[in-house]
């Protein structure tokens, strides 16, 4: 550029040369010529010569120097300014992040949302042992808004996986609203730990706790059971290595609050009572499915009864001898093997056999019989009640897509296919777990 701007200095003072050397000599006389003669016309010709070949020389060098410094600058391993191409100082265009980035972000914006969620929830429990119910009032709705965000980020996820249009959108629309319940929370937790005084003396919260820890171990002990059902197999084992975490947290916090260490204090005593809700989410699981049994046994003879009056219309040659049909019959062959292995003595899986009734008999009734949406719910409640349990405990390890499977089942008004839903929550879970281990 410094040679360019040489150039066109150069080319001016040439130009302007001509003027600057008039003559001012008195002219002699005769010497004057005719203004149209052939001399003049071919000096005045000359005189242009030099003047446009500067001005082609200076074009040229302009040229070059603009042409060496787009060059160098595209070249360059220097970064731009932020907000800036590599040219200049132009705004740069805003770069859309990669689709499969977005995917894992949103994944890990939904994970991030319910683990926290959830920790906010069990540190509620505790502060009702602790405060006002109207104190904790404004938290309970925070933690519900929550939980609406992260319900609508889930149903953002859910319909992206059956195929949105606009994929990038959806994924962002999940982020961003998981970002709004994580805000929520934050301040939430923020008013919880002053409300509960965990920075300053947590010597209330720790003896709240150290009573819940109790009761939990004479509940833990009183949950061994005979119990054989495989979705609670080692919750008992599991519950007793979370109250020796909590016992050894508990003591760390005795320890810290005699040396005067309340922040210390305070880690400790919130790293026991998360192992203490722990421990009561297995115990819980465990004591629930005993009574969904007990009363699972106690519905299928009137199910039965119900079922066969929710059929009774279809066997009267009212059915068509398409798809009804189909299902009438095979209906029958369902409800034919449940009564042979209900009465042949032999031990049975009570929910499971109740399952196949309230599933098989879904698409044909109509609800004149009451008894089986009462099946259905316990059915429903029972496998939502033991997805979100096993999320609980594991989520560490847990990732979105059970997450928003549970979500839905939870909102679906459709029992079955909240039993469905649940259930594959469930299996995804356990995969997820199975993957990455169980948490320390």
């Amino acid at each position: 550029m410094a040679h360019a701007l040489l150039g066109v200095v150069a080319g001016v003072v040439w130009l302007v040369l001509p003027w600057m050397t008039i003559n001012d000599d008195a002219p002699v006389a005769g010497a004057r010529t005719s203004a149209a003669t052939p001399a003049e016309d071919t000096s005045s010709g000359t005189d242009l010569v030099l003047p446009l070949a500067a001005l082609a020389v200076v074009l040229a060098l302009a040229a070059y120097g603009s042409v060496r410094r787009i060059r160098r600058t595209r070249s360059r391993t220097t970064p731009a300014a932020a907000g800036t191409t590599h040219v200049g100082a132009y705004p740069a265009p805003a770069a859309t992040p990669p689709l499969a980035d977005l995917d894992e972000r949103s994944r890990a914006a939904l994970v991030d949302a319910d683990n926290r969620l959830r920790a906010f929830r069990e540190e509620l429990t505790f502060a009702e042992s602790e405060l006002d119910p109207e104190m904790l009032a404004p938290l309970v709705a925070a933690a519900e808004a929550a939980e609406a965000e992260l319900a609508a980020a889930c149903a953002i996820r859910r319909r992206y996986e059956a195929g949105v249009p606009e994929e990038a959108a959806a994924l962002a629309g999940v982020v961003g609203r998981c970002e709004e319940a994580g805000r929520r929370l934050t301040g939430a937790a923020e008013s919880l730990r002053a409300l509960r005084g965990l920075d300053r003396d947590p010597a209330a919260a720790l003896a709240s706790a150290e009573t819940r820890f109790r009761e939990l171990t004479a509940r833990t002990a009183g949950a061994e059971t005979t119990l054989t059902d495989d979705s609670v197999a080692g919750y008992v084992e599991l519950a007793k290595d979370s109250l020796v975490t909590a016992t050894v947290q508990l003591n760390k916090t005795h320890q810290a609050t005699a040396s005067g260490r309340p922040d210390e204090a305070a880690h400790h005593l919130r790293a026991a009572e998360t192992a203490i809700a722990r421990a009561d989410a297995l115990v819980r699981a465990v004591t629930r499915l005993r009574e969904t049994l007990t009363e699972a046994a106690r519905l299928i003879p009137p199910v039965l009864t119900g079922a066969e009056a929710e059929l009774a219309p279809f066997r009267d040659g009212t059915a068509d001898e398409g798809e009804t049909r189909t299902r009438l019959l095979h209906a029958d062959a369902v409800l034919a093997a449940v009564r042979q292995e209900t009465t042949s003595g032999q031990p049975n899986d009570p929910l499971g056999v109740l399952r196949r009734i309230v599933h098989v008999t879904a698409p044909l009734v109509t609800g004149r019989s009451g008894v089986l949406p009462v099946a259905a719910l316990l059915v429903a409640r029972e496998s939502v009640a033991a997805a979100d349990d096993y999320v609980t405990v594991h989520r560490e390890a847990v990732g979105a897509a059970p997450r928003v499977l549970l979500q839905e089942a939870r909102l679906t008004g459709d029992l079955p296919r909240a039993d469905v839903l649940a259930r594959e929550a469930r299996d995804l879970a356990e995969q997820d777990v199975r993957l990455r281990g169980h948490p320390a």
